[in-house]
Order: C-alpha cells, then structure tokens, then sequence
C-alpha cells in the first residue's frame, strides 16, 4: 500500500451498538492495526476478535469495559489468523470476561463451533454468522440485523484491497456478501466504510479488471521468451510495468492467483513447460 492511512483513534463508538477497540498492531499487513468490536447495548455483551495478543489492547479493552460499565459473555472468532485470535487468553484473564465462551467456525482446545448463519444475540444485537471463504477457509463475515450492517472480516477492508487463499473461492464469496446488507461494512482493518455493498462491487470489479488485464496481454503481446506460453513474471512486467520493480515479486503473487482461477474457468491453460496460454474460450 502506498496511501498515507487515515490516524483512528485507539478506542471509538462506531454507533448506539458498536466500539471499535483497535489491536496494537500496526503494520503494512494489518494497517492500522487489527478491529476488535465491542458489541451490544446492555450489561452482557459480545467481543468480535482480539488481535494478536498485544498489552496495549488488553488495557483498552479493560478500560473500555469500565466505561460501557459492561461484561463480555461471548467471544467471536472471524477466522483463525493469529493477529484475529491472538488475544483471547488475555481477554479471559479480566474479570468482565473470565465467564466467557470462544467461538470459533474451527474450533481448537476450549473453543466453541458454530456455524454458517448461527445467529449471536445480545441486548440491542443480533449477529448472522455468514460463511465467505477465500482470505482463509473458515473465514466469516456477521450480519449486524439491527443495522443491516456487515462486519466483513479481512475480505473486504476500510482501504486497499484484501489478501486471499482461493480467488475463485474470495469471488464467489464477494458475491454473496454483497447481497446479505445494504447499509455500513464494519471492516477487519481500516475504517468504518459507510456504503458497504459499493466498497464489495468496487472489489470484484477490481478483481475482474486483472482478469481483463492478464487476457488482453496474452491477446495483444507476443511472449517474451522461447516456450509454449507466456511466464508470470513477463505478464507481470507489462501489466504493472509502471510500479517500482521491488514490487514486481508480490505482484507476480496476485497475477499466480488470477490464472489459477482463469484455469479453472477454462480460460487459460498451464503448459508442459510452466508457461500459460489462452484457451479457445478465451478468445471468443
């Protein structure tokens, strides 16, 4: 990423329902750092994440619990990451905590399953849990009902776009996201993003842009070295030839997973040789 990132402060009410407590782990990965949700109206409430572990979260959360005068009876994991999970031990080390239950979509030693579209109420709140692979295998994303709202997990963040595992998988999920709200994406990192569906066709339109991008090389160009096809790193060299070349390695990353998912489309094919080649699907 290159955009300078907006400051977000350490601990801030999002609305009547919703405190964003931030993980203490800024970086390129994490951006800010990681969202943690404190979330819910009354005295027992839920936590959606908890960052990696660091002291500073820990104490925001502790100080935020005193303010909201509240406890947490449920802890919620997005997926398995450790900068998402990191902190649950310290979490149940506070008083307000100790007698809570960890959920997580795949559970490990004293966690709780759930499951795509097991819904968590609270006062003032009702999460929808809504599976949507493809940043992780049991990534999930929470409906918020009582706001038509998202809490998207690290498929869609406040800026830049997300990692991911499985293209096709991530597409697909994109998809189907964008048809479970209509109102705000509460994010995994970054800022509140205010029109949540326009930020998920934003992404997926991204995403085919790359696709359009990788086709119309191999339409257009002739490969630049002897072989059946075109290698990665040459596509990566016309379509990002305007990025520094220190770049050019992760790109090649992103263009990997664009044809993997071209692959199972029909649309390219891997040759003996490792080189990629269009397929006659592609060419109508």
């Amino acid at each position: 990423m290159t955009e300078q990132l907006p400051d977000l402060p350490s601990i801030a009410r999002l609305s009547p329902r919703v405190v964003r407590i931030l993980g203490g782990n800024p970086s390129k990965f994490t951006l800010q750092g990681t969202n943690t949700y404190l979330i819910g109206q009354g005295h027992k409430r839920l936590l959606l994440d908890t960052g990696q572990g660091e002291p500073v979260w820990a104490e925001a959360l502790k100080k935020t619990l005193a303010d909201e005068k509240c406890a947490i009876d449920k802890i919620v994991l997005t997926h398995w990451h450790p900068d998402h999970v990191g902190g649950v031990k310290d979490a149940l080390k506070l008083p307000e905590c100790s007698d809570s239950k960890v959920f997580k979509n795949q559970p490990t030693a004293d966690q709780e399953a759930y499951a795509d579209g097991e819904k968590f109420a609270t006062e003032g709140a009702t999460l929808r849990a809504f599976h949507c692979p493809g940043h992780t295998t049991d990534h999930m994303a929470f409906v918020l009902e009582e706001e038509d709202a998202m809490f998207t997990g690290d498929n869609v963040l406040g800026h830049g776009t997300a990692v991911f595992e499985d293209l096709a998988a991530y597409m697909d999920s994109l998809d189907r996201m964008k048809e479970q709200f209509s109102g705000r994406a509460y994010p995994g990192h970054g800022a509140v993003i205010e029109d949540g569906k326009a930020k998920i066709r934003e992404y997926i339109s991204h995403r085919k842009q790359r696709e359009d991008q990788i086709i119309a090389v191999m339409k257009d160009e002739a490969p630049k070295e002897d072989g059946q096809g075109w290698k990665s790193m040459s596509m990566v060299k016309i379509i990002y030839k305007d990025y520094p070349e220190h770049l050019h390695g992760p790109a090649e990353g992103s263009v990997l997973h664009v044809l993997k998912k071209m692959d199972g489309d029909g649309r390219v094919k891997k040759n003996d040789d490792g080189t990629w080649s269009l397929t006659k699907k592609a060419a109508l």
